[in-house]
């Protein structure tokens, strides 16, 4: 394979010297129009291409936004990389996205990786429910904001939903039309808004007076379709099968509908069913779905301003921020029979 032409080749080129080759790359001004002229005929007979990576080093800033979601495949985290991605290309940065798939080894590997490539920053979803792996990144002097999670203010930036207030109003929904028997597909519990809707659901029963032990918690193996349609086979065997489910998101949400509707079981009339993230997909169903609508790329928006703002020329005088966004509930067919999509 050819080798790429590097600065010294346009030097010897050109018959200059490779200090004059940088300053027409980086201050031109500095060099004679004839000189400039020289170069870039060398450059462009060369296909020289300079070195970012290594501009960057020498100047101490990186234009690369390092941004670590759980789930690539999940539409709800494409759109919050969307929003971050908008604000980073109007400050001039590009973004590097990586998917740890919920595995905290995963994790820990592409945080080092960003180490290793200084990036400016990274916008991160944690998969480590222990925190080790961003304690050890936090040696690194790197800043990075926590992305739909709550973080301690004193170490990082966070932005995210009240998932608790999401839940309350999902499973609200559902005992305001006349369920008192829910249930809760989950994904791991050692996900934190995993837990939080949990205690949300439990709230908005508590709430009207109905007792905890009237909602049934399947755990799901990850949150995802497979395993929504798995968690819907286990719902359908149970021997007292409650008449709703709410889902921590709408992957799970779409397996489960999936899975009894394959049973010929009718939604909503035999079963009402809620999700959460409000995805593109989630009206788009075989039977529209009720959901609770995260702010997504507001949340990617307002976190990649925040990353900004930290390492910026105005750095020391940032504070670190806990932003908690509302959400929405989005009522479809799925709990309400003729209820425009």
């Amino acid at each position: 394979m050819t080798r790429m032409a590097g600065i010294k080749d346009v030097a010897r080129q050109a018959g200059v010297s490779v200090g004059t080759v940088s300053n027409v790359i980086n201050r031109p001004d500095l060099v004679s129009a004839e000189t400039r002229a020289k170069v870039q005929a060398a450059i462009d007979l060369l296909g020289f291409v300079r070195s970012e990576s290594a501009r960057q080093l020498r100047a101490g800033r990186s234009r690369i936004v390092a941004m670590l979601v759980l789930d690539l495949g999940n539409p709800f985290f494409v759109q919050v990389a969307r929003g971050a991605e908008r604000e980073a290309r109007a400050a001039g940065l590009g973004v590097m996205l990586c998917n740890s798939a919920e595995d905290p080894g995963e994790e820990a590997e592409y945080l080092s990786l960003f180490a290793e490539q200084r990036v400016r920053g990274v916008l991160v979803t944690p998969a480590d429910p222990t925190g080790a792996n961003l304690a050890d990144f936090r040696r690194r002097a790197i800043p990075y904001v926590l992305v739909d999670r709550v973080g301690p203010v004193a170490d990082s930036c966070s932005v995210s939903v009240d998932d608790v207030a999401g839940a309350r109003l999902a499973v609200g929904h559902l005992v305001d039309i006349g369920h008192r028997a829910v249930a809760y597909v989950s994904g791991p519990m050692h996900l934190a808004q995993c837990r939080d809707r949990r205690t949300g659901s439990l709230a908005a029963l508590a709430e009207r007076g109905i007792p905890e032990d009237a909602l049934t918690h399947i755990e799901a193996a990850r949150l995802d379709v497979e395993s929504g349609r798995q968690a819907g086979a286990r719902l359908l065997a149970l021997s007292r099968r409650p008449s709703a489910v709410f889902c921590a998101n709408d992957l799970l949400a779409l397996g489960v509908l999936q899975a009894v509707y394959a049973a010929g079981v009718a939604v909503p009339e035999e079963l009402a069913l809620v999700g959460y993230d409000d995805i593109e997909f989630a009206a788009a169903a075989a039977v529209p779905l009720t959901s609770v609508r995260q702010p997504a790329e507001k949340m990617g928006r307002k976190a990649a301003q925040l990353l900004l703002e930290e390492t910026g020329d105005q750095a020391a005088d940032h504070v670190h921020q806990r932003v908690v966004l509302e959400p929405e509930l989005v009522v479809r067919q799925s709990t309400v029979a003729g209820t425009a999509r």
